[in-house]
């Protein structure tokens, strides 16, 4: 039975959906939710049992009749606390608006290195000339450099060596050199510069169609970048340290302001304040850095194959409709010409 068109949008809007055009992972919403709420449970759960147990512990003594509790005739107390908590609010706000940007401007340049590789590997497969089948092969190797530029980049802003799937993307000649250089990506954006170059020393394309891809390759650079700007310069380390001493100083405070009302619920409130407050500021504190292998970063494994899968597409139907000359049955080299 089909589903009426008002399910079938909304389905699309679910959690589940969501979560798997974000991370291409099909799950249930409570493996999504655990796998989402997982990275930040287990660093803030110590701190919340500890304003938990203190909650009960203002609880017990309270009960006992000692005096911890603000007393209801203090205006001035009050007003205090009242003051406290709108200034703890807006830098709470604050920092997580500060940490969404630095989020959003990382997706944004991820977004624009997905049209940049679609507009340099189509413009170099319509412009680049072919004289030989050799020249064919050439550029499939070129458009795939395009592709091991992302994932190079990828694996250059999570600090970890290079993989399999980079190796698989060009020749061994040039995986040895890449494993040498300090900076793979920039230097796979040299290569592919050097091509076009070089296409252009032999006449296969003009100065224009020159200018334009290599403003491609620049816009490469640029992205990387601005990657790179984003991943270096943290948020000030003070907006931390401050809105982190508020935060334990307002979990020792509510306790003393509630108790009288609250009584023995007071350790069960402060735990799920706590666990509220801090799961806020540890979001925060995760997607500032939006680069790495958290749960709520950004989905580059998901973007880098989605730029392999359009250059591999790129090749195959490109290569159906223009057919050139039988080419040898010999692997690609995947260089450039004067590599």
């Amino acid at each position: 039975m089909k589903l009426p068109n008002y399910f079938q949008n909304n389905s699309k809007n679910s959690l589940i959906e969501k979560y798997h055009l974000y991370k291409g992972e099909k799950l249930n919403w409570l493996q999504v939710t655990l796998r989402l709420e997982s990275s930040i449970i287990a660093i803030i759960l110590p701190w919340v049992l500890f304003c938990a147990l203190y909650g009960f512990l203002i609880s017990f003594l309270y009960y006992l009749g000692f005096p911890v509790a603000f007393s209801n005739s203090s205006s001035i107390l009050t007003n205090a606390v009242l003051s406290f908590n709108i200034g703890f609010t807006l830098l709470l706000v604050f920092r997580t608006n500060t940490a969404h940007q630095r989020f959003w401007e990382g997706r944004q340049l991820w977004g624009g290195l997905v049209n940049t590789s679609r507009n340099l590997t189509r413009g170099i497969w319509i412009i680049v000339k072919e004289k030989t089948p050799q020249d064919r092969l050439e550029k499939e190797a070129m458009l795939r450099l395009v592709t091991a530029f992302a994932v190079a980049m990828k694996l250059h802003l999570r600090s970890v060596p290079l993989d399999i799937q980079v190796a698989s993307l060009m020749s061994q000649k040039q995986y040895l050199q890449l494993k040498d250089t300090n900076h793979p990506p920039l230097q796979i954006a040299y290569w592919i510069g050097d091509y076009l170059q070089y296409q252009h020393d032999l006449n296969c394309l003009n100065v224009y169609q020159l200018t334009t891809l290599h403003n491609c390759v620049d816009d490469l650079v640029d992205i990387l970048g601005g990657c790179e700007r984003i991943l270096k310069t943290p948020l000030p380390l003070i907006y931390t340290i401050k809105l982190r001493q508020l935060l334990l100083l307002f979990c020792l405070i509510l306790p003393l302001e509630i108790v009288s009302v609250l009584n023995w619920w007071t350790g069960i409130i402060m735990g799920f304040v706590s666990f509220t407050l801090l799961s806020i500021e540890q979001m925060g504190s995760e997607i500032e850095e939006p680069f790495g292998f958290d749960p709520n970063d950004l989905p580059l494994n998901a973007i880098c194959n989605t730029i392999s899968n359009n250059v591999e597409e790129l090749i195959r139907v490109a290569s159906d409709n223009r057919p050139l000359a039988k080419v040898p049955n010999t692997p690609p080299t995947g260089g450039v010409g004067r590599i």
